[in-house]
């Protein structure tokens, strides 16, 4: 199975921005969408963006639409989080995961990054 591995995150002050990134391994990596998804201390996991690996199409949480942006980059099988204008609440776990074709749910994660916003 491919593995996915994050990266990136750490200690960012509030309004700072930090970009996390997610790579996949295998020479075949094709899902049909890569998720970003956090959990903070606490609480459940939630959703935070989501990228169409194929044609590129994104979907936001409303937490991070306008200041998130999830891109990907095929060549190197690894999508990306960039995190601006940073709150403390945005302070978590921060998860990769792959949605395969014909499938409701994303059945890969990888093993987290964490993200602390200070105030």
């Amino acid at each position: 199975q491919v593995q996915l591995v994050e990266s990136g995150g750490g200690l960012v002050q509030a309004g700072g921005s930090l970009r996390l990134s997610c790579a996949a391994s295998g020479r075949t990596f094709s899902p049909y969408a890569m998720g970003w998804f956090r959990q903070a201390p606490g609480k459940e996991r939630e959703f935070v963006a989501r990228i169409r690996w194929s044609v590129g199409s994104t979907l936001y949480s409303e937490s991070a639409k306008g200041r998130f942006t999830v891109s990907r980059e095929k060549a190197k099988n690894t999508v990306y989080l960039q995190l601006g204008y940073h709150k403390p609440e945005d302070t978590a776990v921060y998860y990769c995961a792959a949605k395969p074709y014909h499938s409701n749910d994303y059945n890969n994660w990888g093993q987290g990054t964490q993200v602390t916003v200070s105030s």
